[in-house]
């Protein structure tokens, strides 16, 4: 007698995690894309670094009511921990690979990935969590694990030190957005 029917849901495998990987690995690209200043290659492995994580406690982790706002903690959490430990790092240069770009205006986008991997790691977190994802100031301090006096004021100084890098050079691009 085949009793598999009479089971509700079947324990979460790999098959199920793939799923949610296919489902939220773009997103995760994007965030981390923004978190190391541009850069494709450590994109790609800071997501795959993130969703190795989850994958070793998938079984618990698939119970969660958002498994896919934990991924983007882990992801944030492992590009902090990973600025620490950069003695072992690449460099980053300052050139950036030939990729298709749909934006109306390519140059702002390249200046502003300039002005974000001149900030530190965690301004840079807090700028992509609370501007990028449009994460509340709570949320942001939940993730980083500060308090939201902390992210308020790490976003005042970071926005102060964007605008100081970009200087005239993001007026020129602001003028020039039609938006």
């Amino acid at each position: 007698m085949d009793h598999s029917s009479t089971t509700a849901h079947p324990p979460p495998g790999p098959l199920e995690f793939l799923d949610f990987a296919v489902a939220c690995g773009g997103q995760l690209y994007r965030t981390a894309y923004l978190l190391t200043g541009g850069d494709p290659h450590l994109a790609e492995d800071l997501v795959q670094e993130a969703l190795s994580r989850m994958f070793v406690r998938w079984r618990r982790l698939s119970r969660l009511e958002n498994p896919a706002g934990y991924a983007r903690t882990v992801l944030v959490n492992t590009f902090l921990s990973q600025r620490r430990r950069r003695s072992s790092r690449e460099q980053v240069t300052f050139e950036f690979p030939e990729i298709a770009v749909t934006d109306h205006d390519p140059a702002l986008r390249l200046t502003l990935l300039r002005a974000l991997r001149d900030l530190s790691a965690q301004d840079r977190a807090v700028l992509v969590l609370r501007f990028w994802e449009d994460r509340s100031v709570e949320e942001t301090a939940e993730v980083l694990r500060l308090s939201a006096t902390a992210v308020r004021s790490r976003s005042h100084r970071a926005l102060n030190r964007i605008r100081a890098l970009l200087g005239d050079e993001f007026a020129e691009h602001a003028a020039a957005d039609p938006r």
